[in-house]
């Protein structure tokens, strides 16, 4: 397999690992200025780029098929894609998860979280540009351990927040919405945590 060939895995993993990076920025964006009424517009800007991170898995997936020769096993390239493809998909749902609940105004909390995710994201798409040199990269354990270190700082992060939300919200139904909310911002910092197993998976395989 030639090198360019050979590269075309590892920067697909690196757009759709921006691809992440550009939905949660805007999440962000739409919960810092948050107004109801504009939601079904950012839900279509977000989902233009979950759009687009689907066409890079699908378009990574026909080049795996005709593939003779791949640099990392096939079920490896197939895992991390999926992967990645799960972080655009879980920020938008959370996007999503405001809109449907009708929410009228952002809890402050929520937005640490958001932080955290976009920081978290960042993380992932150094990884991946440090996994196309995985044989010799020296950096690639330390961004491992910085997603899983983030990880972590969002898991006590959800639970002050649920806490918070049981003590101060009396009405149930924003209790109901926003535990939905908080457990799918967690749940994006637990695909980018799947990013990052993975990959030091495959890299250990491999090596």
């Amino acid at each position: 397999m030639s090198k360019k060939q050979d590269s075309y895995y590892f920067q697909n993993f690196i757009a759709c690992a921006d691809d992440s990076c550009r939905a949660a920025q805007l999440l962000k964006a739409a919960m810092c200025d948050f107004d109801a009424d504009s939601l079904p517009g950012k839900l279509d800007e977000i989902h233009q780029v979950e759009h687009a991170a689907d066409d890079k898995k699908h378009e990574l997936l026909g080049a795996l098929i005709k593939a003779f020769i791949t640099p990392l096993e096939r079920e490896d390239i197939l895992q991390v894609s999926q992967n990645l493809d799960d972080m655009t998909d879980q920020i938008e749902d959370v996007l999503i998860k405001l809109y449907y609940n009708r929410v009228t105004s952002i809890r402050p909390d929520a937005l640490k979280l958001v932080d955290v995710l976009i920081r978290c994201c960042e993380e992932v798409r150094e990884l991946m540009k440090e996994f196309a040199d995985f044989k010799k990269s020296r950096r690639m354990h330390e961004h491992v351990v910085r997603i899983n270190t983030l990880e972590e700082e969002a898991d006590k992060l959800f639970i002050d927040c649920m806490y918070r939300l049981h003590d101060t919200c009396t009405d149930p139904l924003e209790v109901i919405a926003w535990r939905e909310i908080y457990s799918c911002l967690e749940k994006c910092m637990d695909t980018c945590e799947h990013v990052a197993d993975t990959v030091e998976s495959a890299v250990m395989k491999n090596s």
